[in-house]
């Protein structure tokens, strides 16, 4: 490189490209929203479209973008692709995705829309990860615009399955070398230093719906995926005496308060259930509709037949109980915490039940443990454990590991929280995607988790925030 380099000495100099993005704001609102509308949830592979037309076309945008902001780029398949900025040797790279979980339902304005309201952006992705994608864009751009010359390559890596099994990252680094350091947006400040496993799994029973009487369970369904407390869940039952069902479930919901509700359609009888979506790896903070529906379930269903004893062992060892306790993997260790357990899909048709469980098992543990646990736990039962194609490792890296520590030093300035330390999650980011990276953001300590949930939103000023807070990071990381 020249020797012309330009380099900040003073925090006041520092602060000449933070004073950029201020004028980026009716910029950065507009490429958010623009992003939002494209829906990129995953769907069937097509014409060269490895996840769908929606991921595709987000991917498509960021990459036009990134053009038009004077960044190389790269498309890799429509898996993945990348953005450039600068020519050193060494490479800071920035993690995000593209994908949404699906919306759901509930939502007080529409999930592609990103209508403003109270200056907030509501939106699926807004949050998780379309938002801080959009905020890191903006960043680089800042430090193009300032004239800044580094030593280091900026790389942002646009993913575009995040959600749903990461091909896309296996595509990318098969081939294109990972980063020398990077950090993902997709978490929550300060900085994430460890991420507990992840495994996803089906339990699954073969049922004789011919054995139940007066009241005959048809079919049952809920959740959307894995990863999200599920927030609606229905079942079918056919019975003669729908009047008798009616009366307990008003005076179950009465006793219970639980959400429940009945719509008749001749003898049969839909139960429905509905709850409060959360992310995966935070099932505490949700309410799960399975839960409830299964517990009402076992009040009225005949307790000789098979699908009362699947109901009812669901009751028992599953429902409500967010840490594995009652079903053989309760671990816990002092890095991570408690192991999080999320049953987060169930569906019983034809004679088969098969229920998804999505876990996340502390640092110290391992997928091996867990399934052995809830193995020997259901050995009496007769149902199935179905392992999961992938099993994603932990993550740790120490506090005083130079990415982490410089990070911290970003995070403290810009924020004035000195009290703040790096902290373990339960969610899993792109940062497992490649050796020395880690989760930064986007959300503030004690802010509400929107991650997965209806209503998503980022607020306009916490957009701007964190657009100076990745500037700052990478001008720290690049220099």
């Amino acid at each position: 490189m020249g020797n012309n380099k330009i380099k900040f000495k003073t925090r006041g100099d520092k602060m000449e490209f933070l004073k950029l993005i201020d004028s980026y704001e009716e910029d950065i609102i507009k490429s958010t929203q623009e992003i939002i509308r494209i829906k990129s949830v995953e769907e069937e592979a097509k014409d060269n479209k490895p996840f769908g037309e929606g991921p595709a076309k987000a991917l498509e945008y960021a990459l036009k973008l990134s053009e038009e902001m004077g960044f190389e780029t790269k498309n890799f398949d429509n898996y993945a692709g990348h953005a450039d900025l600068g020519n050193g040797e060494e490479i800071v790279g920035v993690l995000v995705h593209l994908d949404v979980v699906p919306e759901g339902d509930g939502w007080n304005y529409p999930p592609y829309e990103a209508e403003i309201h109270d200056g907030r952006i509501y939106g699926r992705g807004t949050n998780d990860d379309k938002g801080p994608a959009i905020a890191c864009m903006y960043a680089m751009k800042a430090l193009k615009e300032s004239g800044i010359e580094l030593d280091k390559k900026i790389r942002i890596i646009f993913g575009t399955n995040e959600e749903t099994g990461w091909g896309c990252m296996k595509h990318y680094f098969a081939h294109e070398k990972a980063p020398n350091m990077a950090f993902t947006p997709d978490a929550e400040f300060p900085v994430i230093h460890g991420e507990k496993g992840i495994i996803i799994f089906d339990l699954v029973k073969d049922l004789n719906l011919e054995d139940q009487e007066d009241i005959v369970l048809k079919s049952i369904k809920g959740g959307n995926a894995p990863n999200m407390v599920p927030d609606y869940c229905e079942a079918i039952i056919e019975t003669e005496n729908i009047s008798e069902v009616e009366e307990k479930l008003n005076k179950f919901v009465e006793e219970k308060n639980y959400p429940l509700s009945l719509e008749k359609e001749g003898k049969n009888i839909k139960i429905i259930a509905r709850g409060i979506s959360a992310h995966g790896s935070t099932p505490e903070k949700g309410e799960n509709a399975i839960s409830y529906l299964m517990s009402f379930l076992g009040e009225i269903l005949d307790k000789n037949s098979e699908t009362y004893g699947f109901v009812n062992i669901y009751n028992e060892r599953i429902a409500f109980k967010h840490y594995g306790e009652n079903i053989g993997c309760g671990f816990e260790d002092d890095i991570s915490g408690k192991l999080n357990f999320n049953p987060g899909m169930i569906k019983i048709e034809g004679n088969q039940a098969k229920l998804t469980i999505n876990i996340r098992y502390p640092i110290k543990s391992s997928a091996d443990e867990v399934y052995k646990g809830i193995r020997n736990n259901l050995s009496d039962t007769g149902i199935e454990l179905i392992e999961g194609k992938g099993d994603t490792k932990p993550l740790y890296i120490p506090k005083d590991n130079f990415l982490v520590e410089k990070l911290m030093k970003v995070y403290r300035e810009q924020t004035g929280d000195i009290d703040s330390e790096p902290i373990t999650i339960g969610g899993g980011t792109y940062a497992r995607a490649m050796d020395n990276a880690v989760a930064f953001g986007p959300l503030f300590p004690g802010q509400e988790e929107v991650a997965h949930q209806k209503n998503e939103y980022i607020s306009i000023e916490d957009l701007m925030k964190i657009t100076k807070i990745y500037a700052q990071a990478l001008y720290e990381l690049a220099k």
